[in-house]
Formats: C-alpha cells, structure tokens, sequence
C-alpha cells in the first residue's frame, strides 16, 4: 500500500496567490523526484466545530483560509528518499519568515494506507 503525507494549515486570504504560486512549485518539484501525487486543496465547505474541525485545529483567524494537502508515495522508504531529494532541491529554499501562512499553526504527518483508491 501507499504511504502519505498530509498537512493543514491556516493560510491569509490576502497570501493566498502567493501560497498557490508555491503550491504549483511544490507541486512540480515533490513530483520530479518521484512522488505518485501531489495536491493542495481550499476550504470550500468547512464548519467550526464545538469541539474539533479544520478550522479549530489551526486556530484559523477571519483573514484566513484552511488548506488541506497531501503529497502520495508508494512506500515510507519511498517517501524518505524523495523528501531527501526536495530538501535539497534549490528551488524549495525559502526562509521561514517568508512563508506565505504561519508554520507554527501547520500540522503535518505522514500515514500509512491501509484502503486506497
């Protein structure tokens, strides 16, 4: 089965352009060293929760939209290798104070599928 990565994370609405631009990057690059998928999603139909949501695991702000991503490899190992590969890639690197969203508020991991598609 698969292995994959998962994220969310608030992103301003006045930043989202700018995310997209990286997501396209990111997208390009995570593909080229051999990630089976890669995509970014917005918040289209994301309620506030009364106890856990989207919204409430990044402390989302009224300027801020939640995305959702997920990047697919054929293994952990897979996985490993290829994020060596982007880690190391220069055109993912971008200092952290640059970054279009607040990285403190991302919450990140990595899965192993136990049903696929």
């Amino acid at each position: 089965m698969t292995y994959v990565d998962g994220f969310v994370l608030p992103v301003p609405k006045d930043r989202l352009a700018d995310y997209k631009k990286l997501a396209k990057l990111g997208a390009k690059v995570w593909k080229e060293h051999g990630a089976i998928a890669y995509a970014e999603c917005v918040a289209d139909d994301v309620q506030v929760g009364k106890l856990t949501s989207f919204p409430r695991s990044v402390k989302l702000k009224d300027d801020e939209v939640v995305v959702f991503s997920y990047i697919v490899y054929n293994s952990r190992k897979h996985r490993d290798d290829v994020m060596k590969k982007v880690m190391a890639d220069k055109r993912m690197k971008m200092s952290m104070e640059n970054m279009p969203f607040d990285t403190k508020r991302m919450i990140f991991g990595g899965f192993k599928t136990f049903v696929g598609y």
